[in-house]
């Protein structure tokens, strides 16, 4: 039920991080890949899914520009000729306190963590509803539930994606397509450099974790593989939490 043999897997932000392990998993598991990436040069995530035997391809594609966005389902199809997988996992971050947040760093935010997640949905929901088959993976976030603190336009774009997986599913689960999200909770990333640097607040989110550490991008490959499985066919518009226990403190 797990095996993806055969089956072509679209991939955001997978040079590094929870982002490459996702494409690993699902490399691993059988999937070929196209990564849409902002640095196109970056070859090492591609490197490592060939020597897999898996075919790989490097898509150019910067979330921040929706003429890009709305080139990259159709470029793969061209070159694969079919879209089984979509994992929207590519975000960025802004923090500042909300009286001073920057309107440029707003729109910056939900264009890449929300309208550009809505338009590869929605270009490979027209693809996918047409051949009645289908898995959408987005990656939600603890702020999805949680407002968080200086981060204002993270969390907004976050919550939207909760909702609109869960839009999208109503739609088109009649027509064999899933769409669901993972919620990570505090993995060592980039994107979190500012709090592991913090020797405090790092303090503060180990303790309040009941697995009783943060999370590694390694520890999110079992859920990608299975959300994009068969094993996940009779599920829809679900939100599954990877997060050491966090939500249910």
């Amino acid at each position: 039920m797990f095996n993806l043999a055969g089956k072509v897997a679209v991939v955001t932000g997978a040079t590094r991080g929870i982002g490459q392990q996702l494409a690993i998993a699902l490399a691993e598991a059988g999937a070929d890949l196209a990564l849409l990436q902002r640095e196109p040069e970056d070859q090492g995530t591609k490197a490592v899914i060939e020597s897999l035997g898996r075919d790989c391809i490097v898509v150019p594609c910067d979330l921040a520009h929706m003429d890009q966005v709305k080139q990259a389902i159709p470029a793969v199809i061209s070159h694969f000729g079919k879209v089984d997988i979509l994992v929207n996992n590519a975000g960025v971050q802004r923090r500042a306190p909300a009286v001073e947040f920057a309107e440029t760093d707003w729109d910056d935010v939900l264009q890449v963590n929300l309208k550009a997640v809505w338009l590869l949905c929605q270009a490979a929901g027209r693809h996918m509803t047409e051949r009645r088959q289908g898995k959408i993976i987005n990656l939600a976030s603890l702020l999805t539930y949680q407002g968080g603190i200086t981060v204002p336009a993270y969390a907004a774009a976050k919550g939207g994606i909760g909702q609109l997986t869960k839009a999208l599913a109503n739609e088109w689960a009649k027509y064999g397509v899933n769409v669901n999200a993972i919620v990570p909770g505090y993995f060592a990333t980039d994107m979190n450099e500012a709090l592991l640097a913090d020797q405090e607040r790092n303090k503060q989110i180990t303790e309040r974790i009941p697995a009783g550490r943060w999370g590694s991008p390694e520890d999110m490959k079992g859920s990608i593989v299975f959300l994009a499985s068969s094993a996940s066919d009779y599920i829809h518009g679900h939100l599954l939490a990877v997060d050491g226990g966090w939500l249910g403190r």
